[in-house]
């Protein structure tokens, strides 16, 4: 068996720009650790979906370094990127999911890239489905669902891997609070399971509903750290629960 990983993500005085526009994040530092439940806030435009692009891998920064997994992730050659991005899920805010496949097997998808048999995954799919309330909605395809219940589709997408980290963008946005409380629930039965989770939210309010998360604020691209949270783990942060 391996030594589980000290941390997960190490991000050390990174900056990212897009073209020749002034940085939209700037000296970025910070370290998460296994099995940890992080929240990223910040007001609109603070930079946290440009931070979420560089945690699942969908955009390099212009500088500073960043590892992931305890490899530079910066200079992973491309051959190496799918294996990473199956260590990862990710709930975008747009949802993406693929137009021509039902609920099911968009939810399916990422066990049948890992290669696992049909006979294996139709089970955990179909108990997946059941529980983010799209029992019944399993052959419809994205078109013909609400956007709360694609929200919910790529919610279920993204978890049912199991990642290493999950990476999640606004993900109770579109749905009712009830279903917003479940959702969260269900990130932390899987943060339960070794998964370190990253929510970006603007709502407040859902902080308050997982008592041992820690808190990232960016406020115009810098992210603020006064309890030194990010840099140290959580054992030894002496920190306290989030208010």
């Amino acid at each position: 068996m391996t030594e589980p990983e000290a941390e997960i993500v190490r991000f050390d005085n990174v900056g990212l720009r897009y073209g020749s526009d002034k940085e939209v994040l700037t000296d970025v530092s910070f370290t998460l650790f296994p099995g940890t439940f992080y929240f990223l806030t910040g007001a609109s435009g603070a930079g946290k979906t440009s931070l979420l692009k560089l945690l699942y891998l969908a955009q390099r920064p212009s500088r500073g370094k960043i590892s992931m997994f305890g490899t530079d992730a910066i200079t992973l050659p491309r051959e190496r990127l799918p294996g990473f991005r199956r260590r990862l899920g990710v709930v975008f805010q747009d949802f993406r999911l693929i137009p021509h496949l039902s609920a099911f097997d968009n939810v399916a998808l990422p066990l049948r890239v890992a290669g696992v048999e049909e006979d294996d995954l139709r089970k955990p799919v179909a108990d997946m489905l059941e529980w983010v309330g799209l029992g019944d909605r399993s052959h419809a395809r994205p078109a013909t669902l609400s956007g709360g219940e694609q929200q919910r589709v790529a919610i279920a997408r993204a978890v049912i891997g199991r990642p290493d980290m999950l990476v999640a963008d606004e993900p109770t946005g579109n749905v009712d609070p009830e279903m917003a409380v479940k959702l969260l629930r269900l990130f932390e039965a899987l943060n339960r399971l070794g998964t370190t989770v990253v929510v970006a939210t603007h709502d407040v309010h859902l902080l308050r509903k997982v008592p041992e998360s820690l808190i990232m604020r960016l406020d115009r691209g810098r992210l603020s750290d006064p309890t030194g949270a990010l840099r140290y783990p959580p054992r030894r942060a002496g920190l306290v629960p989030a208010r």
